[in-house]
């Protein structure tokens, strides 16, 4: 027997495979169900589906309500917090190479978020685009355009 978590319109239900099985339904067409429940009729028509979220729309006599449905894994997976998005933050950008700073992107006191361009590094006759690993706001620039930096040299401090 599997244990399912439904949310109906941010609300959470606890759900039984053997609370479907107690359910009176019957097929109408292949988007329409007519549902008997403790004597209550009710019309239930699939309006949307979702299959890769498990999430679907469904109209119950004429209210439209959006379901998502975790399984006993789905609940495992977010209980142990895999599902978590988590941000770096950022504190310090070093040189990740010795070479010349060729422009300067961002100014003290800008907010940036991950993937963010900070500056160019020219380094072995190439230019590359040092971009931010992380968010944080610039608190201070530690080069300008032309100096020439050691690998590991601090150019970004941020707080």
């Amino acid at each position: 027997m599997s244990n399912y978590l439904i949310t109906v319109n941010e609300e959470e239900l606890k759900f039984k495979t053997s609370d479907a099985d107690s359910l009176d339904s019957i097929s109408v067409s292949t988007q329409k169900l007519h549902v008997l429940d403790v004597n209550t009729a009710f019309e239930v028509g699939i309006l949307d589906t979702d299959f890769l979220n498990k999430t679907m729309s469904l109209s119950v006599n004429g209210n439209r309500y959006d379901v998502k449905i975790e399984d006993e894994y789905d609940q495992q997976v977010k209980k142990m917090g895999l599902l978590a998005v988590t941000t770096q933050k950022l504190n310090e950008v070093k040189a990740p190479m010795p070479g010349l700073i060729v422009d300067v992107m961002v100014e003290v006191g800008q907010e940036i978020v991950e993937g963010t361009p900070l500056l160019v590094l020219s380094a072995m006759k190439m230019e590359n685009i040092i971009l931010a690993q992380g968010e944080g706001i610039v608190k201070s620039i530690e080069i300008k355009k032309d100096d020439t930096v050691e690998k590991g040299q601090l150019i970004i401090e941020m707080e």
